[in-house]
């Protein structure tokens, strides 16, 4: 694997270099706390909400996005930004001509610039949506995997390949979806990736306890990453030389966080009260206190590593010396420069109109000039400020268009048929992985799996043996050099299409996140496909969300599902996994009973990768032997399928009742079908394969009238229109039966809505669909009572 690490060079000398640096984090200072006091204060209030901001939180990150932005990324670097440091961000692009005026005033105001950085909805390029505590961070160490891939198949060149870098606050070192992430990194030997700590040792409630900060090192050092530790500013290093010194330092060492915050908030003068107080015994040292004025001795305490432009580009080009993974821990002071800096209810503290005339006049910005891009520079550290922004690698950097589809997803007609017999959807999916794994087409090249230490269970084995794992170094198979039989090879190469994960949901869906985000990040497609146990879905909601919310492009195989598995008892039988993706926005939920309908629904999964108005799939999957149809799969029965239902027997007109099912639940509906059409030979039998493209179509039909579509009439409602108002539905599922029992809303039907309400217990299925009313016997009563 080529050296992919690139040094940070300037033009300028470093005296220049800084001083136009300086300027410009002065005006990030200026536009970020300005552009929150607009939103705050000048901009109307039509409801009376606080609109809110964290200057605090931006005054603490500026000097150090001055020096990353301006100086040392690269267009191809991917950064993740702090959340509470959006309005920097914002203001970075503003500076390089890149983000409007408009979008700055109307912060937080519909369609402007958001809370928080995210990709979808911002004008400006973000590589990462952060606002989810944590996950913003770990998602580079996934990204920074994926790039390797690309690099170690050949498809990407060295100099083609970024760092991948976050920007987090020290409380989001509490999120234990960090430490997760660290270990799969660490498995993985990903590298380029640099996570920078803005300690600032104040978190939303109060100051941080400086217990665990004393542990970092050891932590990301046992994991294989360089850490370094940047607490003193230049000027406080040059201090401590002098006569004296050595005792301010270790009184410094020494000092408690919420006290270090208390005097940064009072001043300099009540600096001076304490250090005389505490160091009396030390006349050296109180010389050397006594040489600085109040203002002076204030900046000195309160200058950390963090502030201090020489301390953060020494450390920045040291970290771009290797490719080996940074945490660069910068001592920053939360709300640095601002009235109330250091103060523990800073967090979201906002200046006065009182204050914030104050600080414009410090800065010298004439009032009227506050949008000014450049104002209150004099013209030498103005044009300074021009030199380093013309030389800023990052002035190249663009905002990733969607572009059209580049790969082409095989029709229906070329996907591999599972075949019939006796089968589960489980053993469907992983006959059709494995089938695909057998050709050598571009598409198939591009399907990368994961999971997370569930790859055999899942029926993902086959693909596994064919396309192998993927790691940055070959390894054998050590069970099949020694002749031991398994029906497992499992060889990892650069070439491998497999990337095996740890036993945490987490990482899982900040996998497919970074796999789904290929296509912007690195302009290669992936078709992710990840697998996990249903129920276990919901320990990385979080992170689904998150990976969803940015439009990130994946299938998730899910199984098994609901007290279908009853032998594993309550632990590991699903209920509300059906309610889950009928609400994950950008997820399409999918719940098929027989083979040809996986088959049906994988395919359109992957073209929905693909395709711009796409989006995510969720396959709840059962491990149940079903006996399969014997069928054709007609055109206009895969329509249906897509559409989300089918009627599997049509009612007569006028019936007065039909059955619908969704998933595993098929074998009882149709026994209960049966034995009622002996007495309502009218009657249906519909198959749900997905309550939610159902829900989501009639609801946006629902909506027409406003929408411009006048007219429209959903799929569900054609399906139903035979029956009455006043007619009944028996549902069937094996889940929250809230999943189904929206279908009377539809027409007017009476609904009688079976599923599983508590957790499950082992069992056999006879036993466990009769305790939970799921069996034929419960479908009749159900009927019986809605024809009553």
């Amino acid at each position: 694997m080529p050296d992919t690490s690139t040094p940070i060079e300037s033009k300028l000398s470093r005296t220049d270099l800084i001083e136009g640096l300086d300027a410009l984090e002065q005006r990030l200072l200026w536009l970020s706390s300005w552009t929150i006091h607009n939103a705050n204060h000048v901009r109307p209030n039509r409801d009376g909400l606080k609109v809110g901001g964290h200057q605090a939180s931006c005054a603490s990150m500026t000097t150090l996005m001055a020096a990353l932005y301006f100086h040392v990324l690269r267009p191809k670097d991917r950064v993740a930004v702090k959340p509470h440091a959006s309005p920097v961000l914002h203001a970075v692009e503003y500076l390089f001509g890149r983000q409007s005026q408009e979008q700055l005033e109307r912060f937080r105001g519909y369609g402007g610039m958001q809370s928080y950085p995210s990709r979808t909805k911002d004008k400006i390029r973000v590589d990462f949506s952060t606002g989810s505590v944590g996950l913003g961070v770990a998602v580079t160490a996934f990204a920074s995997l994926v790039q390797d891939m690309w690099l170690a198949r050949g498809e990407m060149a060295p100099e083609d390949s970024g760092r991948f870098i976050s920007l987090l606050g020290d409380a989001e070192l509490d999120e234990g979806n960090i430490y997760e992430a660290l270990i799969e990194a660490y498995k993985h030997d990903i590298r380029n990736t640099w996570w920078i700590v803005d300690y600032n040792r104040q978190s939303l409630d109060a100051t941080t306890s400086e217990k665990m900060f004393d542990r970092f090192d050891d932590i990301f050092e046992t994991a294989g990453w360089d850490v370094l530790t940047l607490k003193y500013g230049a000027r406080q290093r040059a201090a401590f030389k002098k006569p004296g010194g050595a005792r301010l330092r270790k009184w410094i060492d020494d000092c408690p966080n919420d006290l270090y915050a208390a005097l940064t908030y009072q001043g300099g003068e009540a600096w001076r009260r304490r250090l005389t107080k505490d160091l009396k015994r030390s006349p050296k040292t109180l010389e050397l206190i006594e040489s600085y004025d109040d203002d002076t001795l204030g900046n000195l305490m309160t200058e950390l590593g963090g502030h201090c432009l020489v301390t953060l580009l020494e450390a920045f080009e040291q970290a771009a010396a290797s490719e080996t993974p940074k945490l660069i821990i910068a001592y920053t002071t939360k709300g640095r420069r601002l009235p109330f800096q250091g103060h523990k209810d800073n967090h979201s503290g906002l200046m006065t109109p009182t204050q914030i005339g104050e600080l414009r006049d410090r800065l010298g910005i004439d009032e009227g000039e506050e949008w000014a891009p450049l104002a209150g520079l004099s013209a030498k550290r103005e044009e300074r400020a021009k030199q380093v922004m013309a030389e800023a690698p990052w002035r190249a950097a663009t905002k990733e268009t969607r572009s059209a589809p580049s790969v082409s997803v095989p029709g229906l007609s070329e996907m591999p048929d599972p075949g019939r017999g006796k089968s589960s959807t489980q053993v469907a999916f992983g006959k059709i992985m494995n089938d695909l794994a057998r050709e050598e087409t571009d598409f198939v090249s591009r399907i990368v799996t994961t999971s997370p230490d569930v790859t055999v269970s899942t029926n993902l084995g086959g693909f596994v043996n064919r396309k192998g794992l993927f790691s940055r170094s070959a390894s054998e198979d050590v069970f099949k050099k020694r002749k031991i039989a398994s029906p497992q090879i499992w060889a990892h190469s650069p070439k491998g299409q497999h990337i095996e994960l740890g036993i945490a949901e987490n990482n899982l869906f900040l996998m497919l996140t970074a796999l789904g985000l290929s296509k912007d990040l690195f302009d290669q497609r992936i078709f992710p496909v990840g697998t996990v146990y249903d129920p276990f879905i919901a320990r990385g909601l979080d992170a689904l969300n998150y990976a969803c919310y940015q439009d990130a492009r994946f299938i998730l195989a899910a199984t098994p599902s609901g007290v279908t598995l009853a032998p594993e008892g309550g632990a590991h039988q699903s209920l509300s996994s059906p309610l889950i993706g009928m609400g994950q926005p950008g997820l399409t939920y999918w719940e098929p009973a027989y083979s040809d309908e996986v088959r049906v629904i994988l395919r359109e999964a992957f073209d929905a990768v693909e395709r711009e108005e796409g989006g995510s799939s969720y396959l709840r999957l059962s491990t149940r032997q079903l006996e399969q149809v014997d069928r054709d799969m007609s055109a206009s029965l895969a329509d249906d399928i897509l559409n989300g239902a089918y009627w599997a027997q049509s009612p007569s007109e006028g019936a007065s009742i039909a059955i619908a099912y969704c998933g595993a639940m098929a074998p009882e509906a149709r026994e209960a079908f049966e034995q009622l059409r002996e007495d309502l030979p009218g009657a249906g039998l519909l198959a749900i394969t997905s309550p939610d493209v159902l829900h989501r179509d009639w609801m946006a039909a629902s909506r027409s009238p406003w929408t411009g579509e006048a007219g429209r009439t959903s799929h569900i409602e054609r399906l139903l229109s035979t029956m009455p108002p006043g007619s009944g539905l028996v549902t069937l599922i094996d889940g929250a039966p809230s999943t189904l029992s929206w279908l009377g809303s539809v027409k007017g039907q009476r609904v009688r809505a079976l599923g599983t309400e508590r957790f499950g217990q082992t069992g056999d299925l006879p036993d466990t669909y009769a305790e939970h009313r799921l069996d034929a016997s419960a479908i009749l009563d159900a009927a019986a009572s809605l024809l009553a």
